[in-house]
């Protein structure tokens, strides 16, 4: 087809516009999908038409089709564990065995589950926060604090693990991209993304020497705690698996099914890849593994005489359900990256960045403008779809890695979805803490910047090696 120049990045342009004013992701990328297709026939009418025929055709790839797949099925894993008692019966099995005895240990509790369960983000929030939160209360430490321990341990340790929803839909979107193997690369960007290993070790750190930033100090001297009328409005709801028996319930209803997910992971990609696991196929594995965990979830709820195989199936169906707005954004950011890889953005990004910013500053604004793009949308996954398929193809035309540019943009959706007042990860931290929404925003964005400006920094040192 003819150089477009400049109008090849109105799609991916327009996306990121509508996500910022309209703050809707399903809307931001039909309208990016909807313009390229519109470019490539010349004709609105016809754009429409085609746009309908490229999203379907996602579907054609086997690989892309897995991804999508996959992501169904981390939500009914989840909802499985859920309803069997398995994250009920972890948060008793830590409460029985006293592991917190001051208030340092009850921060360092927080943080270890923060770590520990990687599976899903919110998962994660509502497990510490549960866990830890009369714990916190009995050593007089502000909830504000757990707050901010439990957001920064959610998100930044999901996307350094290839082996959950997150790492899937990166996976997907680094293959639509026309990545040959979209797992190396994304391993490689694991040890990379700044912003998340510094937002991991620093909430260690500040609770390690009992660091009280700004508003933190402020809440600390206060001890501020909400009224109970407010806290009946923010209290989460964790009714899930209420009606198992708890005398039943036990943390190897999670703990056993989270294993197999983690070690079926490697052995997939070594029997995929003919005993090299980076040459492993990532959407074949991912998806058996989390398969296989499902399957010994169900069998331990049935030997546990939990629940019969009817409501096993009705209840990983609804958790199935749950993740279908991400298997949708999945879905169309697919077929946006793969409209803009034919119309050429990337060759034009990279020869417009390679001609006008020197090439140590390219990491740094990938991660700012990743930044900025996920604070104003409230979405990290939002960021990265809209973001990967840019940053892959200026990689590809500039022929650098793709690792370090990955990277960038994970850091800065990452960054930029932590400091949001909008995320639901912020959201849900809040409310899994018990504390004011805002408060925790203002307590949490100091340490937020700082991460940011070393991580900015690290881009910045990264760049002059490329």
């Amino acid at each position: 087809m003819q150089d477009l120049g400049v109008l090849s990045v109105l799609p991916s342009l327009l996306a990121i516009v509508l996500a910022v004013w309209t703050r809707q992701v399903f809307v931001s990328l039909i309208g990016g999908i909807w313009l390229g297709c519109t470019l490539l026939l010349m004709n609105p009418l016809a754009g429409l038409s085609l746009a309908l025929d490229k999203t379907i055709g996602v579907l054609s790839s086997a690989g892309d089709a897995r991804v999508i797949v996959f992501t169904l099925c981390v939500g009914g894993l989840i909802a499985l564990l859920e309803y069997s008692g398995g994250v009920r019966g972890f948060v008793a099995w830590l409460e029985r065995r006293q592991w917190a005895n001051s208030p340092k240990q009850a921060q360092c509790l927080a943080w270890v589950i923060g770590v520990v369960i990687f599976i899903e983000s919110n998962i994660t929030v509502l497990v510490a926060g549960t866990t830890a939160r009369p714990l916190f209360d009995r050593f007089k430490v502000p909830r504000e604090k757990l707050a901010y321990i439990i957001d920064s341990t959610s998100a930044p340790i999901c996307i350094l693990i290839p082996f959950n929803a997150w790492g899937a839909f990166n996976l997907g979107l680094l293959s639509g991209s026309g990545v040959e193997q979209p797992l190396s690369v994304f391993a490689s960007a694991i040890f990379l993304n700044l912003y998340a290993i510094t937002a991991v070790v620093m909430t260690g750190l500040v609770i390690a020497f009992d660091i009280n930033i700004g508003p933190m100090r402020r809440a600390k001297a206060c001890q501020s705690v909400m009224p109970e009328a407010i806290h009946a409005e923010l209290r989460f709801d964790h009714s899930s698996g209420s009606n198992i028996d708890s005398s039943k319930q036990g943390a190897a209803l999670m703990l056993l099914p989270l294993l197999v997910l983690i070690l079926a992971m490697p052995i997939g990609l070594w029997l995929t890849g003919d005993g090299n696991l980076m040459t492993g196929s990532g959407s074949k594995s991912v998806l058996a593994a989390v398969l296989l965990a499902a399957v010994v979830a169900a069998i331990m709820i049935m030997a546990k005489g939990l629940a019969g195989a009817g409501d096993i199936i009705n209840e990983y169906m609804r958790g199935a359900g749950k993740l279908v707005p991400v298997a949708a954004i999945l879905l169309l950011a697919l077929a946006l990256g793969g409209i803009s890889k034919e119309l050429e953005a990337g060759t034009y990004i990279a020869g417009l960045l390679k001609d006008n910013l020197p090439s140590y500053a390219l990491l740094p604004m990938l991660f700012l403008v990743a930044a900025a793009v996920a604070f104003a949308i409230g979405s990290s996954w939002g960021t990265f779809a809209i973001m990967i398929p840019i940053a892959i193809s200026a990689a590809t035309v500039m022929e650098l890695a793709p690792a370090a540019f990955v990277a960038a943009v994970l850091s800065g959706g990452i960054f930029g979805d932590h400091a949001s007042p909008i995320s639901d990860t912020t959201v849900i931290s809040s409310m899994a803490a018990d504390v004011d929404h805002i408060e925790h925003v203002r307590t949490q964005l100091p340490y937020a910047l700082i991460a940011a400006g070393l991580s900015a920094i690290g881009f910045l040192l990264m760049g002059l090696t490329l």
